[in-house]
């Protein structure tokens, strides 16, 4: 019963809603597929919105990955502190998006921390970065990043632990070193993990909202405007919960497309143990 009150009869709603002229308060008209022919020919915020949350997903899920990675080789070689070192990646993850974003918002600003300590040191003035449009996505994808490279560096540590040591030893004896070692017997092992989180990271990034919303507001303009805000100001803002609906449905379909593309070429490079 309860899944049935909170998630199936909203699907089910947000579904009839997209083929409604639904307004918050008013009569409701059915349209068909007036609001999904509406957003490609006539909204001027979808195909932009569309675009950027691209270009977020096409920068974030690879720098996330790999960094992450690389972090978790890093604190898979017996280092003292290691595991304080973990906890310390960690924090961003579990700590409010609200609290990260404030801190980022402080330093970027022109009067904070990185202007100030460029001028200090180098006698630079840094660019407003939230205010240019050529600056302000690559922001928030630096800010998104260190937000989640905590997630990802733990689930590759639980795969990086997990590796035979008889295999790492005869992979050794074989002469297999350095990124010979890492590229044919590590990657290889630990491929389920990373199919797991470039999965989930890619899921990620094409629903994200908070982290544009609260550091640039989508601006400046709609630079950084993805389309999840982009439902959400068509919804809230505008009143518009037809067309709200029908772009939420589209990003549906483009997750599930990407989603199931994803679990059709990891055959190619996932290797499971039998």
């Amino acid at each position: 019963m309860g899944i049935a009150i909170f998630t199936v009869v909203p699907v089910v709603l947000s579904i009839v809603m997209s083929f409604f002229d639904w307004p918050t308060f008013g009569e409701k008209t059915f349209i068909g597929f007036d609001n999904y022919a509406k957003l490609f020919t006539e909204s001027p915020d979808f195909w932009p919105s569309l675009r950027n949350t691209a270009v977020f997903a096409l920068l974030y899920v690879p720098i996330s990955v790999i960094l992450s990675l690389m972090l978790a080789l890093a604190l898979h070689s017996r280092i003292r502190g290691r595991a304080a070192l973990r906890v310390l990646f960690f924090i961003p993850v579990v700590t409010p998006m609200v609290a990260n974003v404030l801190v980022w918002k402080m330093m970027l600003q022109p009067q904070g921390l990185f202007n100030g300590l460029s001028q200090t040191w180098f006698g630079i003035e840094l660019p407003n970065f939230l205010a240019d449009p050529q600056w302000a996505m690559i922001m928030v994808v630096m800010m998104s990043v260190w937000q989640g490279l905590g997630y990802n560096m733990l689930i590759f540590s639980a795969a990086l632990e997990q590796l035979p040591e008889s295999v790492m030893e005869a992979a050794s004896i074989d002469g297999a070193k350095g990124f010979r070692k890492l590229w044919s017997i590590v990657l290889p092992m630990v491929s389920p993990s990373l199919f797991f989180a470039s999965v989930m990271t890619m899921i990620t990034s094409l629903q994200v909202f908070a982290q544009p919303q609260l550091l640039t507001g989508g601006g400046p303009g709609n630079a950084t405007q993805p389309l999840v805000q982009f439902i959400y100001n068509q919804g809230f803002k505008f009143q518009e919960l037809g067309l709200a609906a029908a772009a939420a449905w589209i990003l549906f379909a483009i997750i599930i497309g990407l989603t199931a593309a994803q679990f059709g070429a990891q055959k190619r490079w996932v290797h499971y143990e039998h």
